[in-house]
């Protein structure tokens, strides 16, 4: 369908929207869906009118609008966790009716106990997964440090970078193709300690939703995947909080009202302390050595969420979240020696080494009418790098007191800053649309990397310069425009379909892209729908890295005149089934084509070379195709889900002068054939629960050159493949067992939560790298073989978590 016959279709739904609201005689039921504890707004929320069957859910801020026939209505307003009510009334005007739910059950570290939801079946999305903050909380993971995307990689789709890491590869893209929002706000850099932890606290947040495909028209900006998280507002009501401590860090988290029901705050603080625990060593380290007058090392992570809620009336809203977070390794020595009675000498090494990021976002909500939300926000983020080294080495002449000083100091800095104005609507005319609509510009400002050198001496001036080299700053200017109407035709189809546009000036560079976005849901049954989706993605930045784990030194790059802006397409097609009693099951293939992929040529490297960044790059394309499946039960004692993924990625470079493996196709580095995950919460009382979560997954790719190798479990020696053909060479099967055991003690005002957990429980050597070695064969000659190294074993942890 083109982009033209596109337009007039919306065109033609935008009149029939229109016509409908002016000709019947209907009102509006409008309002916010909240908690009756804490005034919080629930996200998501049910509303249905029980004599037309007519509803909706509230949007992100828990604000719902229903549009319905004059006369009696009984509308029932669900939540899950929480208490029904029904409110019946006769509609004779416009109204507004804001809901307060009560919590049906205590909630603990555990799954919420609860009816189950029909959102999977009966809504017009595909590919969509919310995450309840408790259940992420309750998965067993490593250190016992709760993660959101280490909660994620458990989904189908969804796989992990590498032993451990929170990195994610959704349906075949890369890392660089997930858009991470923080309240509405991108966030760049997503890991803590090289990608082991990820940079969202648990602690902090209310709602987690990712989608993987059949985007709705209002992303953008990525091809692979949305991960949607949205920050705690604050308790209106009453001052509460809970302290944290585990085996590698620490948190503290603290709500309440600044002035009751109408301001409230939220902040979280969490930082890593192994740089605190091994300063003694150090000092025991240099009481040992008399020449060492300074010696520190270390290595930290810290996060800080906080945000405010102000109800101005009872049509606006104001919020303001804050997030800063960073990593930080550090190391300082000073050295000093007597060389003899008339000369001495001393040495000074440091290295500082930061990185990480800031978000902001002021943001408003109006109910402009009955039918009409409006949501506006201005919005900063920025990522940093900035590593420096420096050495100073001193021969001072005790009798003459003279001195000679060299000084070398060396600095690396990489960066991107956004800016962004954002405007968004939510228009219910009818009940049978649900529109939305809006546009945002945001100003880009990249630092891809700038290398200083230093160097001085003070005897041999001409042996001393000082230098700056590296890829310039640019600025680039990114606007998109968007609407979709979510529409109900009948009893049995749900459509969802939008466009998308956008553009994106850099260089003198102007690119632009309409992307038409479109699913289609069939309810068969009660409790059976089939599902169709269609979406096109275009990107306009990327990650440039060449490890597999997650470094600071990694580039975020924009389009240039020669890297041309990422586009995939991508089709999928799904059924759902809700066995009554039992659980939710889901089934979705998908085929994803993705072209001007960016990939770095052999050999080539970020750092060290004065050569721009874009000539260090090929571009080619790639496609990805596989199927899904979800087991989901999210009700009663026992919740969990099984999920199993078989899939394909693939990656051809053929262009002229940019060829990678001659030209010819190669799987992706993580291209995995069979991924399976279970994990399993039972709650057995209010003193005790339980989580364990089982992974298994085929071994990722490498790439080995022509050599003769003996297999990893010993036997015949067997020949690899030329070094040209890149990703040759897979892994071991990956597969591991991970076990958190929960006991809770109430107090008369707090409760406390000691909380075991095992990685790794029957300590699987899962294979992290291989790399070769040597050995004498049985006549004494030395060969070289293959051996593999492993990263983590069964490793144990507690903390301790106290409410109040």
């Amino acid at each position: 369908m083109s982009s033209f016959s596109t337009c007039r279709i919306f065109i033609l739904l935008g009149i029939l929207c229109v016509s409908l609201s002016l000709s019947a005689q209907k009102r509006t039921i409008s309002g916010y869906v909240m908690d009756a504890d804490s005034k919080e707004t629930l996200i998501g929320a049910t509303i249905v009118d029980e004599y037309s069957g007519k509803g909706c859910v509230s949007n992100s801020y828990g604000f719902y609008t229903l549009t319905l026939d004059k006369g009696a209505v009984n509308l029932q307003v669900s939540y899950v966790g929480y208490s029904q009510q029904q409110h019946a009334f006769v509609l004779g005007a416009d109204t507004t009716l804001s809901v307060s739910l009560s919590t049906n059950i205590q909630l603990n570290e555990v799954v919420v106990e609860a009816s189950r939801g029909t959102v999977s079946a009966r809504s017009s999305q595909m590919s969509v997964v919310e995450l309840p903050v408790q259940q992420i909380k309750s998965i067993p993971t490593l250190f016992g440090e709760a993660d959101v995307l280490k909660a994620i990689q458990l989904l189908p789709g969804v796989q992990n970078g590498s032993e451990g890491s929170a990195g994610m590869y959704v349906r075949g893209g890369g890392p660089d193709e997930n858009l991470l929002l923080l309240d509405g706000v991108p966030v760049y850099n997503v890991n803590h300690m090289l990608g082991f932890f990820s940079v969202f606290n648990p602690d902090a947040l209310k709602n987690v939703t990712l989608y993987k495909g059949s985007f709705p028209a209002r992303f953008g900006g990525r091809l692979s995947s949305v991960v949607d998280i949205r920050m705690k507002e604050g308790d209106m009501r009453k001052y509460h909080g809970n302290v944290s401590i585990g085996i590698i860090s620490s948190k503290f988290n603290l709500e309440g009202p600044i002035i009751k029901d109408k301001l409230s705050f939220n902040v979280s603080f969490r930082r890593s302390y192994s740089d605190l625990l091994i300063k003694p060593v150090f000092w025991v380290m240099r009481m040992q050595e008399p020449e060492v007058v300074r010696l520190n090392a270390g290595y930290y992570f810290y996060d800080l969420n906080a945000k405010i809620n102000w109800k101005v009336s009872d049509k606006d809203r104001l919020y303001l979240s804050f997030y800063s977070g960073d990593d930080g390794i550090y190391f300082s020595r000073k050295f000093r020696e007597k060389i003899n009675v008339q000369y001495e000498s001393s040495s000074t090494e440091k290295m500082k080494w930061r990185w990480g990021n800031k978000v902001a976002a002021l943001r408003w909500n109006r109910v402009l009418s009955q039918r009409l939300f409006m949501d506006a926000s201005a919005n900063y983020t920025q990522y940093r790098h900035n590593l420096g080294l420096s050495m100073i080495e001193s021969y001072k002449e005790l009798t003459y007191n003279a001195a000679s000083n060299s000084e070398f100091s060396m600095a690396y800095k990489s960066g991107i800053h956004d800016l962004t104005g954002k405007v968004d609507f939510d228009y219910m005319p009818v009940p049978n649309h649900e529109i939305r609509f809006g546009g945002n510009y945001t100003y880009h400002r990249f630092r891809p990397d700038v290398q200083s050198l230093k160097i001085i001496n003070s005897d041999i001036q001409s042996h001393s310069f000082d230098t700056v080299a590296g890829s310039p700053s640019v600025s680039a200017h990114e606007t998109a425009l968007y609407a979709e109407d979510n529409m109900t035709l009948g009893e049995i189809f749900r459509i969802n379909a939008g466009l998308h546009y956008s553009t994106f000036t850099v260089e003198n560079r102007f690119y632009h892209s309409l992307q038409p976005r479109l699913s289609l849901s069939a309810m068969l049954a009660s409790n059976f729908s089939i599902k169709a989706g269609y979406a096109y993605m275009s990107q306009y930045v990327h990650l440039l890295s060449n490890s597999s784990l997650s470094l600071p030194t990694d580039l975020w790059v924009p389009v240039t005149a020669k890297i041309e802006p990422m586009k995939a397409h991508q089709l999928s097609l799904g059924c759902f089934y809700e066995l009554p009693d039992l659980f939710d099951v889901s089934l979705e293939g998908y085929y994803k084509e993705m072209d001007n992929l960016l990939e770095y040529k052999d050999g080539a490297s970020f750092f060290g070379s004065s050569e721009h960044w874009d000539e260090k790059v090929c571009m080619g394309k790639g496609k990805a195709y596989g199927v899904e499946l979800l087991m989901q039960r999210s009700f009663g004692k026992t919740t969990g889900w099984i999920g199993y993924t078989w899939a394909h990625a693939k990656r051809k470079f053929d262009r002229e002068g940019q060829t990678i493996n001659e030209g010819k196709e190669f799987p992706a580095k993580y291209d995995r054939r069979h991924d399976i995950s279970i994990t399993v919460q039972h709650k057995f009382n209010e003193k005790f629960d339980l989580s364990g979560t089982w992974v298994f997954s085929t071994g990722n790719c490498g790439t080995l050159g022509l050599q003769y190798y003996e297999s990893l479990t010993g036997g015949s020696y067997t020949p690899n493949i030329a070094a040209l053909e890149r990703n040759n060479y897979r892994l071991a099967n990956y597969h591991r067992l991970d076990l958190s055991f929960n006991f809770h003690q109430k107090y008369k005002h707090a409760s406390g939560t000691w909380n075991i957990s095992v990685y790794n429980a029957y300590n699987r050597n899962n294979p992290f790298l291989v790399y070769t070695d040597y050995k004498e064969d049985a006549a004494g000659h030395e060969m070289k073989v293959l051996k593999q190294a492993s990263l983590f074993p069964i490793i144990p942890s507690v903390s301790y978590s106290y409410k109040f």
